[in-house]
């Protein structure tokens, strides 16, 4: 299995690719920080590959120019999973070698390692830890938007025979699913005069589709009813490309905060789906994560026959 990003290559380890972990899994500057010692000689890297890069989620992160090797990411799955017992959660674990540090390259990575997680394995939570004093980890892991869960202190560090301060993250994919729509609302928000009549893209809107993807809008205001909601605009968006079914609905003011949409906008939304228009999620406060569903915002409705 591959999976590419704009800048990488994620794919299995080759045995032929021993001298080059072994450089880089030699600098104790990677390994030990990590939790496991620093490679004594090629042989150990080439075990390494064999076992540890042979689980069943381990890749390695290389260069899409040069397809080298530059690190590993692994979805760690069942016992491997330091941090649950359960199928559907797994853990996530990464190095990546000093050279290539500080380009953004691993919460690329990351970024698609958690795509692969929630949408082609099905998983609902995906953990993420490091040991205190790994600020490049920690980093990675607020960037991408893992929560935190627990520090524990005299957590066994078994390769390294000794005892340390860990911390545990999380992210669900209910949470992984809001972060899309609100980053992908927030790339086409952009407000501006459009001419003496119009603005527009002062309010931008997410949706989440029944089939998963996810379509925008942003509003366009004109000095006559002629303008539109940002809701309403990502709406007309997902029919216009053949979908009608709405699961999560994210809005994105001025200021950065999220709301509810508007009366006009709760309407459309209950007479494109009037018998399921109460599962619809809406995003109240994304700061918070403050989650109420439509038929929560509207309880009642002149549309009969809708779902009691």
């Amino acid at each position: 299995m591959k999976f590419e990003t704009e800048r990488l290559i994620l794919r299995r380890w080759e045995e032929s690719e021993a001298e080059i972990l072994y450089q880089y899994a030699k600098d104790p500057d990677i390994g030990p920080i990590a939790g496991w010692p620093p490679h004594n000689n090629m042989d150990e890297s080439l075990f390494v590959i064999r076992t540890v890069y042979r689980h069943p989620e381990a890749y390695a992160i290389c260069l899409k120019e040069e397809n080298k090797p530059i690190g590993t990411i692994e979805l760690k799955l069942g016992e491997f999973c330091d941090f649950s017992d359960r199928a559907d959660e797994c853990e996530l674990g990464f190095w990546l070698a000093k050279p290539y540090w500080g380009q953004g390259f691993m919460p690329e990575a990351v970024t698609e390692m958690l795509r692969h997680a929630f949408e082609d394995m099905g998983m609902t939570k995906v953990w993420c830890g490091y040991y205190e004093g790994n600020e490049k980890s920690r980093r990675v892991q607020e960037k991408c938007l893992f929560r935190f869960e627990h520090r524990s202190e005299n957590v066994d560090v078994p390769l390294m025979h000794e005892k340390r301060t860990g911390y545990a993250n999380s992210i669900t994919r209910d949470q992984w699913q809001w972060d899309r729509l609100y980053a992908t609302a927030k790339k086409v928000q952009n407000g501006r005069k459009i001419s003496d009549y119009v603005t527009g893209g002062e309010v931008a809107a997410a949706i989440l589709s029944g089939s998963g993807k996810i379509y925008t809008g942003v509003c366009i205001d004109t000095c006559s009813t002629l303008g539109i909601c940002a809701e309403r605009n990502a709406i007309f968006n997902m029919i216009t490309n053949g979908e009608q079914e709405i699961r999560k609905v994210v809005a994105i003011l001025p200021d950065g905060s999220s709301g509810a949409p508007c009366g006009a906008c709760r309407e459309l939304m209950v007479q494109i789906m009037p018998d399921t228009y109460r599962d619809v999620e809406i995003m109240m406060d994304y700061s918070s994560e403050r989650v109420i569903t439509l038929g929560e915002l509207t309880p009642e409705w002149w549309i009969k026959g809708s779902k009691e």
